[in-house]
């Protein structure tokens, strides 16, 4: 009895690694090598919000390279020092800084669809980190039929951090599944 126990809870434990294995090979794609675009002339560009791992200097640096003649910088932070100065100071391209409704990649969506509805954009360039690529690119879609050019400033990210966020997009992923934009 006791030995037939053992094979079963060693039979579960394989399983249930082989479900594992097979779940982040299955989404590898999605979140660690997701489709990324090179730079192109656009509208404009929108920074979305999340950790502050390059993506607004990169905002910045295409802007400053001709690729686009605005930036938007998703502000859904209560007090960041960095989008202070940058929200604040003059540069020789547009800014505009913005807190999303609601504070999610939904709420940035809808600020996108509505700009560009307003000013007749037709491709945007949209800077997010490497786990977050696919999902944006998806609840984007949903909020705007515009092209977007999905752009990673290319942080490092821990293996802890991966993991989180293997689950934390999913999460999200399955929430963008119920809602419309």
């Amino acid at each position: 009895m006791r030995g037939r126990r053992k094979i079963r809870a060693r039979n579960v434990w394989l399983v249930l690694g082989v479900a594992l294995v097979v779940l982040i090979a299955g989404l590898w794609p999605v979140y660690v090598r997701p489709r990324i675009d090179a730079p192109a002339r656009a509208d404009a560009i929108l920074v979305l919000g999340g950790a502050h791992d390059g993506r607004e200097k990169l905002g910045l640096r295409l802007a400053s390279a001709g690729y686009a003649p605005r930036v938007l910088f998703s502000d859904p932070y209560e007090d960041s020092a960095l989008l202070n100065r940058i929200c604040h100071s003059r540069y020789s391209f547009q800014v505009t800084c913005f807190d999303p409704s609601p504070r999610t990649t939904r709420g940035e969506g809808r600020e996108l669809a509505r700009l560009a509805a307003a000013e007749n954009w037709h491709r945007v360039i949209v800077i997010t980190f490497t786990p977050h690529i696919s999902r944006a690119r998806y609840v984007l879609g949903k909020c705007w039929d515009g092209e977007l050019l999905m752009v990673d400033p290319q942080p490092h990210i821990s293996i802890r951090r991966w993991a989180y966020d293997y689950v934390y997009q999913s999460a999200g992923y399955i929430k963008a599944l119920y809602e419309d934009c």
